[in-house]
């Protein structure tokens, strides 16, 4: 006989449907709405949306969907983390109140056909290197703040780039009546961004991967000493990666915190950001000049 499974410690919806009835019911008492979209696999950082969303007595809404359509050919859709069981007992425990884990079929249905493209923030830097990844987010991301209706949406530093994309979508989708709140990158104790993705890494691996913050540091403190020029914050950046074997750069580059275009000095809100890869794990992370 099959043991009994684990009632949910909070409620769970799997079509739009359903989602727009519980959400009703949270708002049914006066009660205003924070959502944190994710893709599960949860660490501290997106724990830290759900406090920033959760702000003021908004009830919380977080997805967790593994959105197919921002992924590429040959990227890691297949062995992407999915543990909903140990998702959701930690968003409940940090005060969720309802998770949204939709079917495929229930974000895409059958004839779909509607892709949205963002110009601007995206033609550089991720954009550049994978093509189609910000069209499946930006489509995902609208999906989700149509279907739930929030107050507030809640997204982390660590995807600045991703952020700038939404930001930008929100405005000419004249979804800017929901509050857009970037939260501050969490980052372990020896300074690895947290990421879902670095659960791939091997110990040798993770310690391979440290470079990647202590390059964004040496650019901070240059930047804190009054240095502005693009050029030599990122070559603080890359000397340092470059020192360690295991961390391959992609890329480092310091552009416009909100059109994401390369600037030659540091004026205004600026973010150095890098891609590298450790092994077979491709890391992403950022630091505000």
């Amino acid at each position: 006989m099959a043991a009994p499974s684990t009632p949910s410690p909070i409620p769970i919806v799997r079509d739009v449907p359903a989602l727009r009835r519980a959400v009703a019911g949270l708002r049914a008492s006066g009660r205003r709405v924070g959502f944190v979209p994710t893709m599960g696999a949860l660490h501290d950082g997106h724990l830290s949306l759900i406090d920033a969303a959760g702000a003021d007595d908004h009830a919380v809404v977080a997805s967790i969907f593994v959105n197919p359509t921002q992924f590429a050919a040959g990227e890691d859709l297949a062995d992407y983390p999915r543990r909903e069981a140990a998702d959701v007992s930690a968003a409940a425990g940090r005060g969720a109140e309802l998770i949204f884990a939709p079917t495929t079929e229930a974000i895409y249905p059958d004839g779909f056909g509607t892709t949205i493209h963002v110009d601007g923030p995206t033609a550089v830097l991720e954009g550049a290197a994978r093509p189609t990844h910000f069209d499946g987010v930006a489509t995902v991301v609208a999906k989700l703040l149509i279907a739930v209706g929030p107050d507030r949406a809640v997204f982390g530093q660590k995807d600045a780039q991703q952020v700038a994309v939404v930001r930008r979508m929100m405005r000419d989708l004249h979804l800017d009546d929901i509050a857009l709140v970037v939260a501050p990158t969490v980052r372990d104790d020896d300074g690895l961004a947290l990421s879902s993705r670095n659960a791939y890494l091997s110990p040798a691996e993770r310690q391979s991967a440290l470079a990647i913050s202590r390059g964004l540091r040496a650019a901070e403190a240059r930047a804190q000493a009054g240095e502005t020029a693009a050029a030599v914050l990122e070559s603080e950046t890359r000397s340092v990666i470059d020192e360690e074997p295991g961390c391959e750069l992609e890329y480092v580059s310091l552009v416009d915190a909100d059109e994401f275009t390369p600037v030659e000095e540091a004026a205004g809100s600026c973010i150095l950001c890098v891609a590298a890869r450790v092994g077979s794990t491709r890391l992403i992370d950022n630091i505000l000049i």
